[in-house]
């Protein structure tokens, strides 16, 4: 038996490690040339979701592994570079580095009529190979190919720089700058923050209003809340209750900041997490705008009326769930959604997992950790997989509660509730 795992991130090293423990061979195929994914490429200077003023969302104590717990002199949000350092030791103590093949770039992943697969490589000199695997677990996450609306009317004619969060690294380089930002996603409020302290103007631009939330409410992390008894033991009405009147004694309106105020109710749609952007608009750091509505030259108007000079834009709107190097279909099917059984398992694809392609409200740690060891359960027949019928059948239950819940948005394929999904694989 020998699987192939893609990624050396924090999904991929939980992977790796439950493979070892399970006695299971495998290799590790990451394109970077070190381990820990995101949280690395900051420092490292290399092109990613990540940029010189990343730290955690959420709590080290939850966010670290199970069997091996952050250092204790790490703030309780380390910052990427203490988080990339802990993943490479992670790595080295778990003994799973020389399963790793660093710098190699997957180019196919392909299921052979036998059921077996063939995955198709890069090595750093550019040298390709072909090999064979009984299973491939997709680990390398999905935040890769940056998702970009329809650009406004007179683009074009724009006389500064338009890029994505994906090529933002630090806000010093747009010192002296006016800069927009567009969106109020994590990554948007992070970079609007970051930006307020180097350039002579920054602009918000928020199309849609979002729940905005601090990391921490009562004292408590907002991932210890969510695993606490008492929360699990609400509803949903009773969760949205409390945590709406929570916000609003603690902050106020949105719309007090001059930002719009969400048209759904808290857990409809993903939250942002941030402790400083209602301050920095409060100190006049930030400046929130609507939609913009049109470019001419170095003038940006907005849906209001109003208008700004402008030297750069950074759309901050998020990435596609793609897998270039998968058939198309798989799993993001025709309308967009993510389509796996217990949110791992390819259900018309037998031997093909995914690990950590979901969305928390909290640390995705503990649920990796949870998916990689029922997927080294399934690989070495502890465990077995349904018929194909009743896995599709549990797909569309799923899809049908999230879109409830959360609407038709393709990224709310991915969205689970900590405890409730914890505690499926458990009983998996």
């Amino acid at each position: 038996m020998r699987l192939c795992v893609i990624g050396a991130g924090l999904s991929g090293l939980a992977t790796a490690h439950a493979l070892k423990t399970a006695g299971v061979d495998f290799v590790c195929l990451e394109q970077a040339s070190d381990v820990g994914g995101l949280w690395r490429r900051p420092q490292a200077g290399e092109r990613g979701p990540g940029y010189l003023s990343l730290h955690l969302n959420t709590a080290k104590h939850l966010t670290g592994y199970s069997d091996y717990p952050m250092p204790a002199s790490y703030p309780l949000y380390p910052r990427h570079s203490q988080i990339a350092s802990y993943l490479r030791s992670f790595a080295e103590w778990s003994g799973v580095l020389d399963r790793i093949e660093l710098g190699t770039t997957v180019d196919s992943v392909r299921q052979e009529a036998d059921g077996g697969w063939t995955v198709v490589s890069r090595d750093a000199d550019g040298t390709s190979s072909s090999r064979r695997f009984t299973q491939v677990i997709v680990a390398s996450g999905h935040n890769s190919e940056p998702s970009m609306p329809a650009l406004p009317r007179g683009a074009e004619t724009f006389k500064g720089t338009i890029r994505h969060s994906l090529d933002y690294r630090d806000g010093s380089e747009f010192a002296g700058q006016r800069v927009i930002v567009v969106g109020l996603g994590n990554s948007a409020v992070d970079i609007a923050a970051d930006l307020s302290r180097h350039a002579e103007l920054t602009v918000l631009s928020v199309r849609r209003g979002l729940h905005i939330m601090p990391k921490q409410l009562f004292g408590m992390a907002l991932d210890e809340i969510a695993d606490a008894p008492w929360w699990v033991s609400m509803s949903l009405a009773e969760q949205r209750r409390f945590i709406e009147q929570t916000l609003l004694i603690a902050r106020g309106k949105l719309s007090d900041h001059g930002l719009p105020e969400p048209d759904h109710p808290v857990f409809a749609s993903a939250v942002t997490i941030s402790d400083e952007i209602l301050s920095r608009i409060r100190h006049g750091a930030v400046a929130p705008k609507p939609s913009i509505d049109a470019v001419d030259g170095g003038q940006v108007s907005f849906t209001d009326g109003t208008s700004v000079k402008a030297d750069a834009i950074v759309y901050c709107t998020g990435y596609r769930t793609t897998f270039p190097f998968l058939e198309p279909g798989c799993p993001v099917g025709a309308q967009g959604t993510v389509e796996l059984y217990k949110r791992v398992v390819a259900p018309d694809r037998p031997g093909l997992f995914f690990a950590g392609l979901i969305r928390p409200v909290g640390s995705i740690t503990r649920l990796v950790e949870a998916q990689a060891r029922w997927i080294g359960r399934l690989v070495t027949g502890a465990a077995v997989l349904p018929e194909a019928e009743v896995m599709h059948k549990e797909i569309a239950t799923y899809l049908s509660g999230v879109a409830g819940q959360y609407g038709q948005r393709e990224s709310a394929t991915t969205q689970v509730n900590v405890a409730p999904y914890l505690q499926e694989l458990r009983e998996e």
